[in-house]
């Protein structure tokens, strides 16, 4: 006799296939979300399409110049605000920007390890503020040692500016040298803020997994250790709102940038010193970001650390078209192949390869005489 009690309590806690599902957005958020995409796609712009077209126009908007004066604006004053304030602390402004930025993303994502971010992330400021250093003075030193005064009797160009007269020299633009080199250091080290967002989902889903003790083979932080993930969830609730800050800055000075090397292109320097000024500043750039950074131990490109939240790690969809049954082609793809399409066990169809098959002519019977052979 089947028994079966009438108070079966049985509380059933399963968690097991369930997913956490994300905070509601306020709209504040969506808002800071669309302008945050909107300064991704200026900043993150084709960067060698960039490179092309500052070189391009270095060269054409500038040789034009030469020949064919534009209409004076107030960009083509030297004492302009923008060129007071921005351009001639142009190096300074970057560092702003980019140094905490380069800060708070390396640190979170060396999960609060120093020693890695002094190592290997800190290096680049450092390298790109050397290599600006030494051009800038390079610059200096060719217009001063190879050059003249409009007066004969002065031999220096201190003395020759301090008298009132004009000093004629080959002057490498480092207005174009800085406005370029600054706009390619800030679109590369703004690359951790790709995807940054989706750092918050991959520890939801990693805390989770790891309370249900259910491994992930996708998450990318799978392999850090319980440390590292309480510390990495800190410092990005700590830092992700001031790291969105700055890189609006960042976009925006990019903006600024680029206006101003307009402003060169058509008032300031010969072609020749800008184009010059801007192939340096590209060869400085791809010889760091592009060539030394990615095939070296030390230092690491920008957005790489503990773990790789860039990686797209969904599977590729591949859609199949399959064929339509048409006069010139009646059998499905699978039929052509023997197979033949069952629910339950039963096929949904028969061989239409088969009945389409004329019929096989036989042999016709062999009669045999029933007369007896005398």
């Amino acid at each position: 006799m089947n028994f079966r009690p009438s108070n079966t309590e049985t509380p059933r806690n399963e968690t097991k296939g369930t997913r956490p599902t994300a905070t509601p957005t306020s709209v504040r958020e969506v808002l800071l979300m669309m302008i945050l995409h909107i300064c991704k796609k200026f900043i993150f712009f084709d960067t060698n399409l960039k490179v092309g077209l500052y070189l391009c126009s270095l060269f054409l908007v500038s040789l034009i110049g030469d020949f064919m004066p534009f209409p004076r604006t107030y960009f083509a004053r030297s004492d302009n605000l923008f060129n007071v304030y921005f351009v001639k602390m142009g190096w300074a402004w970057t560092l702003v920007l980019s140094g905490p930025f380069l800060f708070m993303t390396s640190y979170t994502l060396c999960c609060g390890n120093t020693q890695k971010l002094l190592k290997q992330h800190l290096p680049r400021i450092l390298i790109a503020t050397g290599f600006w250093f030494v051009w800038t003075k390079l610059f200096n030193i060719v217009e001063t040692s190879y050059g003249r005064c409009s007066a004969r009797s002065f031999y220096t160009k201190s003395s020759c500016l301090k008298a009132g007269h004009l000093w004629y020299g080959f002057d490498i633009s480092g207005h174009a040298f800085i406005l370029i080199y600054s706009s390619l250091v800030l679109i590369e080290e703004a690359k951790p803020i790709i995807k940054w967002e989706s750092i918050r989902e991959h520890l939801r889903n990693e805390e989770h997994n790891r309370n249900i003790a259910e491994p992930s083979s996708s998450n990318p932080l799978r392999n850090l250790t319980d440390t590292e993930i309480k510390m990495l969830k800190t410092l990005y609730e700590k830092y992700t709102p001031a790291i969105r800050t700055l890189f609006i800055g960042m976009a925006a000075l990019q903006l600024l940038w680029d206006v101003m090397l307009i402003s060169t292109m058509l008032y300031y320097h010969r072609m020749v010193e800008k184009v010059l000024s801007g192939i340096i500043a590209v060869l400085t750039w791809f010889f760091t970001y592009r060539a030394w950074y990615p095939s070296t131990f030390l230092p690491d490109p920008a957005g790489r650390g503990n773990f790789i939240y860039q990686r797209d790690t969904r599977p590729p969809v591949t859609l199949r078209r399959q064929p339509s049954l048409t006069p010139n082609n009646p059998t499905p793809v699978n039929i052509a192949r023997g197979q033949v399409p069952k629910f339950m066990g039963m096929p949904l169809y028969t061989n239409m390869k088969a009945q389409q098959q004329p019929p096989t002519s036989t042999p016709p019977k062999q009669s045999f005489s029933t007369d007896l052979v005398t």
